[in-house]
């Protein structure tokens, strides 16, 4: 026991006066042959008996220690000797976003249901949007601000007096001025990181050329003519529609997307109404704030659906009546016999 306590002590002693490793192994060596020669000179001596064991076992012990020491001189000569491995590469992944842009998009990115890789889809979205008036101003200014990537405007108006009452995009000197134009310059005001495009006034001829490049279109016209037109070309395209119009008091809101299983807008309206069943806003009227609700809530919608957020209003339509505060959801079903889509979500 005396021998172990002192080779204990050996290596305390090396730890506190930190020792080189070959010292504390070779004072650890010369208590064994020390151990030895007194077990094999004088095995019946009163030292052997103290010390305690037979010398098969402390030769035991020290081809132990020989281990130990081996393969640690082992270990340290691999280290010395290896050949150092060339510095890894970094892995060089394009910035998604730059600085000014994490800052600018941060709390979309800590929403859950749109973060990093929704952002993303934002940024690599185009979407078309038709009318730059009472809709399309607050849909153009919350999808500049989300950052869809590439915004198309189509609108062939110019910016009146009259339209400033609700168009909240454009300004008291933009009068006169083509709607595109002045809303083009309020998105860049807003958010220079992504693209405007002017589309050139749509027809019957261009149209669905137009929309098939486009990931998303919002439709906030004002005349059964343009709507069905716009409509026509997305399900041509496969492309879907939100669209919302406004009355008074009064604003609807629907997903049209045949190709995703929903109705497109003529399975609901296949017909013009008759006249004076639905009056344009310059005929009824139209309270200003109205149209920023429901333009809000179209931008709303594609921002889900571009993200694959929530749930979005395909095969729905949002009814909201401004008057009473009243908000009503009514189910939208795919005509079989439509002559547009041939029901195709039905």
């Amino acid at each position: 026991m005396e021998v172990l306590a002192l080779a204990a002590l050996i290596l305390l002693a090396g730890w506190v006066l930190e020792w080189s490793r070959e010292a504390v192994l070779g004072a650890l060596a010369a208590l064994w042959l020390a151990v030895m020669l007194v077990k094999t000179v004088v095995p019946l001596s009163g030292l052997a008996v103290m010390i305690g064991g037979t010398a098969r076992h402390w030769a035991v012990w020290g081809g132990v220690l020989v281990l130990i020491a081996g393969y640690s001189f082992i270990v340290e000569y691999l280290h010395r000797n290896a050949i150092p491995a060339p510095p890894a590469k970094a892995a060089v992944a394009p910035a998604l976003f730059s600085e000014a842009e994490l800052d600018r998009y941060a709390r979309h990115i800590v929403l859950r249901e749109i973060g990093g890789p929704g952002q993303k889809r934002l940024k690599d979205a185009k979407v078309l949007v038709v009318g730059a008036g009472g809709l399309g101003s607050p849909a153009l200014l919350y999808l500049a601000a989300a950052g869809v990537g590439q915004i198309t405007i189509a609108d062939d108006d110019q910016v009146s007096l009259s339209n400033l009452q609700r168009q909240i995009i454009h300004r008291t000197e933009d009068a006169d001025r083509p709607k595109t134009a002045s809303a083009a310059r309020a998105i860049a005001a807003l958010n220079p990181h992504i693209r405007v495009e002017a589309a050139p006034r749509l027809t019957e001829q261009n149209t669905a050329k137009i929309v098939a490049g486009q990931d998303l279109v919002l439709d906030g016209t004002d005349t059964f003519a343009a709507r069905a037109l716009v409509n026509a070309a997305c399900v041509g395209a496969g492309v879907p529609l939100i669209a919302g119009a406004i009355a008074q008091w009064e604003g609807q809101v629907a997903l049209y997307d045949p190709a995703g299983g929903g109705p497109c807008m003529a399975c609901i309206f296949p017909e013009q109404p008759a006249s004076g069943l639905a009056p344009a806003c310059a005929e009824a009227g139209v309270v200003g704030a109205l149209p920023g609700v429901v333009g809000s809530v179209m931008a709303l919608e594609a921002i889900k659906l571009l993200t694959g957020a929530g749930q979005g209003l395909r095969g729905r339509m949002l009814i909201y009546d401004g008057l009473f505060g009243e908000t009503r959801m009514i189910a939208l079903r795919a005509n079989p016999a439509c002559p547009i889509c041939g029901g195709r979500g039905a």
